[in-house]
């Protein structure tokens, strides 16, 4: 029995063995007990997941897929969540412990899992897996790059982001028309921010709305202040500016709404 790859639900299966190993691999397994695989398939990656000695638990949407991991992996009974990830309360379902999400994510859900796991992420210590080339480094960029943006500045405000290595199409059944890149997310010791994430994630998504301008121009929504207008870090464009930096923009917006609203 084989699964049948669905476009709908963006399926393509990974091949490659030693792909698969790498992936599975890129976890340290270090400070939890629980990893949760994202999209499983037909479990190319699993049967690594589970020589980790972990406990391991997959999500999988496609029936077909479950069916395929009940016959073929009888150590994943009782470990198998059929539904969908974006669904899922992370913090009912492992009952508050620390829980590493791993995966060979479909693209065109990929950056919803990300924020989906952010939005965990006093459970989830570690994320790795793989994403479409162009995002994967999007998240992984430093300041100062075209790449470097939303995703970037909100993924690496909690965890510190490594671009592992790329993975060329034809691994894959059916090959994607695009590369796909492997990455790993560490979650920071200091991952709590100064200010409230709600509030940081607008300041950076209205930035990078308007990258081309400068924070003067693209922050006018925030209602500043003539003596805010006024410091140097409105001068630059959201490209410019650290993580660090952004918490430090958020801070002084926060302050300033306080003051003059």
């Amino acid at each position: 029995m084989s699964v049948r790859a669905k476009k709908h639900l963006g399926q393509h299966f990974l091949n490659d063995e030693n792909i698969a190993r790498k992936i599975a691999d890129s976890l340290s397994f270090k400070g939890y007990d629980e990893v949760l695989e994202i999209g499983p398939g037909m479990g190319v990656l699993t049967k690594y997941l589970i020589k980790q000695n972990k406990h391991l638990s997959v999500i999988e949407l496609d029936r077909e897929s479950v069916a395929y991991l009940l016959e073929n992996f009888p150590d994943l009974k009782g470990s198998i969540l059929q539904g969908d990830f974006l669904k899922l309360n992370l913090e009912e379902i492992f009952k508050g412990q620390q829980v590493a999400i791993i995966g060979n994510f479909p693209y065109n859900i990929s950056s919803q899992i990300l924020f989906k796991a952010i939005e965990y992420r006093h459970v989830v210590p570690e994320f790795s897996g793989m994403f479409q080339k162009e995002v994967a480094q999007r998240i992984t960029q430093g300041p100062g790059s075209k790449t470097y943006g939303i995703l970037s500045v909100i993924s690496q405000a909690f965890y510190t982001a490594e671009y592992l290595f790329t993975v060329p199409p034809e691994v894959f059944n059916p090959p994607p028309k695009v590369e796909s890149g492997v990455i790993r997310l560490v979650r920071k010791e200091d991952y709590e921010l100064p200010v409230k994430p709600k509030f940081f994630f607008r300041v950076v998504k209205t930035a990078f709305n308007q990258r081309r301008k400068t924070l003067r121009n693209s922050l006018k929504s925030f209602g500043l202040s003539d003596k805010l207008r006024e410091d140097a870090i409105f001068a630059r464009r959201p490209e410019q500016l650290s993580v660090e930096e952004f918490i430090e923009l958020t801070q002084k917006l926060a302050q300033d709404n306080s003051e003059n609203g």
